[in-house]
Formats: structure tokens, sequence, C-alpha cells
């Protein structure tokens, strides 16, 4: 029926000071511990939501300490609820309960787990633990200790918690498909150039969402950010949490930009029939005209009329084959389209090609030596 839950300080992480949420199942005595960088209501929701998915299911009440985000006031020593924690309960199915002040019997039960975990996950001369270089080592800390204090046989119960779990499983209620809102984060508003502004830096999101409201949530060293899809709310993006004024822009987020931040390069738009009539011969004349006029080439429309006429005499694909290597070489001289179309024509018009291997060799081998001896054994 219920499961308890406290905070506790966890081990710093690069100088910055990080918290454990601590819960347990207390029939099975089955622990989850997750890290986060704060306590504040959103991030408590998360936590919350992600050890009841850890236990599998949702039991009858939430036992928690006394704390602004679950309780707001005590009028006459009755605690006053957060509206937003009944609402998370109600989600989930549970009820929000608070901790009797100085009972061992309810806030002792609590902060035991917290102190467990705390000697087993943060850095002291007693269990000699190094320190963490970044926050997802101390996720896989805090996931391997999990799953070592869940695997052994635990001294009041003397059965595996793990084990315990599988039965206390059945009187659990089901999980709803989705978390509560306020665990995925602070909402943003999608811009039209597709990012969204979080902690004073932008963020790119993927294609459809511009318009839309979306969900914001630091993870760790990551934000991470939920939308509401056909399958329902589902992360689209994940950035790494930078410095403010560092925006967080991925290059495919915007297919239609596939220079990424790089220049674009224009697309041609023939506005005469002689344009027309060029970049009809293919590829490889866009690409021509592109780099011509990157290069600053001179007398390019008399240039693009040869090639008209060109590809009339030989065909527009001789022809735009010649425009893509004279375009790949940087040659836009006023010879260099029928020099490498004639080159090309050389090319192919070569047969008969003899290749040196073992069948063909220029040497003249040993016969005439083998010739010699036969005349010295007949004199």
């Amino acid at each position: 029926m219920w499961l308890q839950r406290d905070w506790g300080e966890g081990p710093g992480v690069r100088g910055r000071r990080t918290q454990l949420f601590a819960a347990w199942l207390a029939w099975s005595r089955f622990r989850v511990v997750i890290p986060a960088w704060d306590q504040q209501l959103g991030t408590l929701t998360w936590c919350i939501d992600q050890a009841l998915r850890a236990v599998g299911g949702a039991p009858a009440y939430l036992l928690t300490d006394n704390a602004r985000t679950v309780t707001m006031d005590h009028v006459a020593g009755i605690p006053v609820r957060h509206p937003e924690m009944v609402a998370v309960g109600r989600h989930y199915g549970c009820k929000v309960e608070t901790c009797v002040p100085f009972d061992p019997e309810s806030k002792g039960g609590v902060e035991a787990t917290v102190k467990i975990a705390k000697a087993g996950l943060v850095p002291s001369r007693a269990n000699l633990l190094p320190a963490y270089g970044s926050f997802a080592e101390l996720e896989e800390a805090c996931r391997r200790f999990c799953e070592r204090v869940n695997a052994r046989v635990h001294r009041e119960t003397v059965a595996v918690p793990d084990a315990r779990l599988a039965a206390e499983r059945e009187m659990l209620h089901q999980l709803p498909a989705e978390p509560y809102a306020l665990a995925l984060g602070e909402e943003r508003l999608v811009g039209e150039d597709q990012t969204v502004r979080f902690g004073s830096v932008r963020y790119s999101t993927p294609p459809g969402h511009a318009g839309t409201r979306v969900w914001c949530r630091a993870a760790g060293e990551e934000l991470v950010i939920t939308a509401r899809t056909g399958r329902g709310a589902a992360e689209v993006a994940r950035h790494r949490l930078p410095v403010p004024g560092s925006p967080q822009i991925r290059d495919e987020h915007y297919p239609h930009h596939p220079a990424g931040n790089g220049p674009r390069q224009p697309r041609p738009r023939p506005r005469t029939q002689a344009e027309a009539g060029f970049l009809a011969i293919g590829d490889g004349a866009r690409r021509w005209l592109a780099e011509a006029a990157a290069c600053g080439a001179a007398r390019i429309r008399s240039k693009m009329a040869r090639a008209v006429e060109l590809s009339a005499v030989v065909g527009a694909e001789k022809v735009d084959a010649a425009l893509g290597l004279a375009a790949i070489a940087g040659r836009f001289a006023d010879g260099d389209l029928a020099s490498i179309i004639d080159h090309l024509a050389a090319e192919q018009e070569t047969v008969g090609v003899v290749r040196a291997d073992e069948a063909h060799s220029v040497q003249p081998g040993t016969s005439g030596w083998a010739r010699l001896g036969t005349r010295e054994a007949g004199r």
C-alpha cells in the first residue's frame, strides 16, 4: 500500500551540488534512487513518475516529508497539500500523505532510505568512492546501486526485494500511459524558426512543431524536448546544456537547408528563353552556372549560348557531362568546354587497350636462349 520517498544531498559533480531522490516500497523493500540537480516541483514529479515505472505500478499511498513542494501550510496542525501534488496523486491513482514530524514509524522509515543511498553513493573516507566526472556517471552509479541492493537478501524480510516485488506488483494499480504534464518540464512555444528558448539558450526542434507548444526539461547535462505527437507525448529532441548565449541548432532539424549553417547555394530560376534552354541541358549546366558565377567568370551568357549550340550538334548528354567536369575543375575559359568535349570523345573511341599482366608481357622471354642451347648440343 505504501511507497515512501525523500530527498538527500548527493555528491558534487564538477563543483555543482546534486540531489538524490530515494524511494522504497514498504513491503518488498524494493528501492529506487534517482539523481537530480534540484528539488523543484517539476523535478519531483518526474522522479515520482520514474520511480513508479521502475516499480511497475502505483500503490495506494505516497508517503513523503513535509517539504514546500508537498505541504504549503499547516492549519491547526493539519498539513495543507500543494494543489499540483494532489493532481499528481490523482493522475497516478495514489494519495499523497506526509509523515508526522519526529515520528520514527513514518519519518524514520523515509530517512533510512536516504541514509543508505548516501552511504553507498556519496564519496567519503568510509566507502572510498571516487569523485564523479559527469552527471551520467552518477546516474550509472545509482543504477548499479539499485541493482545491487534489490538483488541481495534484506536483513528484515530475509528475502530478496526483487523476488518480493513480483508478488507485490499484483496489488499495485496500473500506471497511466503518459506521465503527468508537470513531469515533462516547462511549457514553451516553438517559434517560426523551429526553436524554443530555455534558460537564455535557443534550441532547435524537428520540422512540424512550429507554432505548437512543447515541454522542456533539464535531464542531467541534457535538455529533453517533449511534444504531443500522434502516439501521445513523446521525446522529439535532446540537446546538450551549454552556457547561456550558445544556441544549440542541429542541421538535421532543417532538411530544407541542406548546407546547414553554411552559405546557401542560389537556386537558378530562368527568366529568358536563352537561360531556360541552357538549364534544360541538365544538372551539369546548373552546376556550371553556379560555379562560374561564384568565380566571377567573364561572358557567361555567350558561353551559355555556345553550350546550347554544341548540345544541338553533339547531344545534350555529352555537353552536360562536359559542363559538370568544367565546374568541378574550375575551367570557364572560352575554349574549355569544346576541349573537354573533344577529350571525352577521344576517350570513348579508344579501344583495344593492352594491359600488362602475365599473359601480355613486354619481356622477350627465354625462348631464344633455349634455341641457343639446342644448337650447342648438336655440335
